[in-house]
Formats: structure tokens, C-alpha cells, sequence
């Protein structure tokens, strides 16, 4: 990795824990917090670990960011809580806090743009119309594998667990959130695949130099 690259991660990874060890002050719920920002517990590191060998385009640290962020205020309020998602459903007059849709939407929108860059740069996929629709599928399969940690996440805590939930009442709560997640994904392969192409081109062309 090029150190202008070293010194961006640096930055946003000084930013991301300080955000992180604001948001954890004072939770309205601790183990909510704790669940909700347990994804970004993870991929730190990860994203660390690979900055080398692997180092994303600046567009999908960028949104790792935000997306983190987007848990860490859900986590320190509660989505249901959220006053962002206060506005929005005043605005829309809306039955329920709609901020969780958002925390869904970057959880479709992210992972689609991850799966892209992995199988353009491991030439795992070659046709161009196929690559869309297998970064979609990836994000169906991560929205459904989350639903099921929530499901099980309610066996275990029982009451606990309505706060991480966040169903709000609404019976259609996991299918919704899929759907959002499924909408993430095909936004950014529809609006951000040309300029995250040129930031893949860049760091091809980086690799090929002697």
C-alpha cells in the first residue's frame, strides 16, 4: 500500500474508534450496543489485516465508514429510537421509527459494492451482466443470514432482544429489511459502478508498475 493510502486508513480508523468510544458513553441499552457495533469489531481488524495484500478503492472504505457509523447510532440509541428516524417518520408520517431501514439499506448497498471488488480483482467473475447480479445474491444471502442471527439472538436474550430487534410491532419487520437490503444493493451497482471502476483502475494500474 502506498503511504497517502496508509495515512487515509490511519485517519479513518482514528475517527471510526472515536466515534466508536462516543457512541458507548451511554447507551440506552448496553447489550444492544454491543451487538450492533460487533460487525465493526470485525471487520477492523480484517480491513487491517489485508490493508497490504488487499487494500480497498477509497470508495468502499468511505462507505464502510458511514455504514459503521449508521450502527454505532442505532446501537447508542436503539434504531427505534433514533432521532434521525423521529424526523423521517414525521415527515413521511410514517407508523414507526423508519431509521433500521437505513441501517438495512447500507447493509445491502456495502456488501454489494465488497463483493464486487473481490470478484473483479480475483477474476472470479468474468461477464459484466453476470457481476451485477452475483453482487446482488451475495447481498440477499448476507440480509438472510442476518435475519437469522436476529432470530436466534431472540432465543437466547428472549425479552432482551427487543431492543436489537427493533420490529416496532410491524409483522412484515424481516421481509421489509430485506428488501431494503435488496434495494443497497442494486443502488450501488446501478450509480456507483462506473466510478468505482476508474478507483479499481487506479489500483490495478498501481500493481501492474514495476
Amino acid at each position: 500500500m502506498t503511504e497517502p493510502r496508509s495515512r487515509f486508513l490511519l485517519a479513518w480508523s482514528a475517527a471510526l474508534l472515536l466515534l466508536l468510544v462516543i457512541s458507548g458513553i451511554h447507551p440506552y441499552d448496553r447489550t444492544t450496543w454491543v451487538l450492533e457495533i460487533f460487525p465493526i469489531l470485525i471487520a477492523l481488524p480484517i480491513l487491517w489485516a489485508t490493508q497490504r495484500r488487499f487494500p480497498l478503492t477509497k470508495l468502499l472504505y468511505v462507505c464502510i465508514f458511514l455504514h459503521a457509523v449508521v450502527l454505532m447510532v442505532g446501537g447508542a440509541y436503539t434504531y427505534a429510537r433514533v432521532p434521525l428516524g423521529f424526523w423521517i417518520q414525521n415527515l413521511m408520517h410514517l407508523g414507526r421509527n423508519p431509521y433500521d431501514k437505513i441501517g438495512h439499506f447500507f447493509q445491502g448497498f456495502v456488501p454489494a459494492l465488497v463483493a464486487r471488488e473481490i470478484f473483479i480483482r480475483g477474476g472470479h467473475v468474468r461477464g459484466r451482466r453476470m457481476l451485477p447480479f452475483l453482487a446482488v445474491c451475495v447481498v440477499l444471502a448476507i440480509s438472510a443470514t442476518y435475519e437469522l442471527v436476529e432470530w436466534w439472538s431472540a432465543i437466547a436474550l428472549g425479552q432482551g432482544a427487543d431492543e436489537f430487534l427493533g420490529t416496532q410491532g410491524d409483522p412484515w419487520d424481516t421481509q421489509s429489511d430485506m428488501l431494503f437490503a435488496l434495494i443497497g444493493g442494486v443502488a450501488a451497482m446501478a450509480f456507483f459502478s462506473r466510478l468505482h471502476d476508474r478507483q479499481l483502475a487506479r489500483i490495478t494500474a498501481r500493481d501492474a508498475a514495476p
